[in-house]
């Protein structure tokens, strides 16, 4: 009798410790989807807004149509891009291309003291705020959801359940992230 309630009390520890384990990684899974969410509502956001600071400034600097169409082919690159990695990929170019714009406008007063494009401006700077952000809370989330993945006893049953490590939204070009853009309006 008593190897029995042993027995029923091993499997009963057993039973919550999956249970526990199994609510914990559902839980950081979600995080990092609702965190993955966030930031291609903002990418979205960033992306609404080119088309006009690119008509703001094409209205100055007409002949500077390579610069646009280096925009407008990133911006639709970022817009059809599908998961980390590949949305990754497509806002590194994308904000290569974005500089040169920035570039193009600096060499046009009227333009900088337009008031539309400061504002322009201004929303873009919030903008890029709120994707730094969203990236730092995604990239916690996918920290803690492969630390999760990786720590024993953890990693014994998260392949059962099926949970799979996620990637970091990272920047490839680390150079032109280290030192600030100079963007003077």
């Amino acid at each position: 009798m008593v190897w029995l309630l042993v027995a029923l009390g091993i499997i009963a520890v057993v039973a919550i410790f999956l249970w526990v384990t199994y609510n914990s990684l559902v839980t950081a899974n979600v995080r990092v989807d609702e965190a993955w969410s966030d930031i291609t509502v903002q990418l979205k956001r960033r992306l609404d807004l080119i088309p006009n600071l690119v008509n703001s400034v094409k209205g100055y600097a007409e002949h500077e149509s390579g610069v646009f169409q280096r925009v407008t082919e990133a911006r639709a690159n970022a817009l059809n891009a599908q998961g980390v990695k590949q949305t990754a990929d497509a806002e590194n170019m994308f904000e290569g291309a974005l500089k040169s714009l920035f570039a193009v406008a600096e060499n046009y007063p009227q333009l900088r003291a337009s008031e539309n494009f400061q504002q322009l401006q201004a929303e873009l700077v919030d903008t890029e705020d709120k994707i730094q952000a969203a990236r730092r809370f995604y990239n916690g989330g996918v920290r803690d959801l492969n630390t999760k993945i990786q720590i024993f006893p953890n990693n014994l049953f998260a392949g059962m359940f099926g949970f799979k490590q996620r990637e970091f939204f990272e920047v490839e070009d680390m150079a032109s992230v280290q030192e600030p853009v100079n963007v003077q309006f």
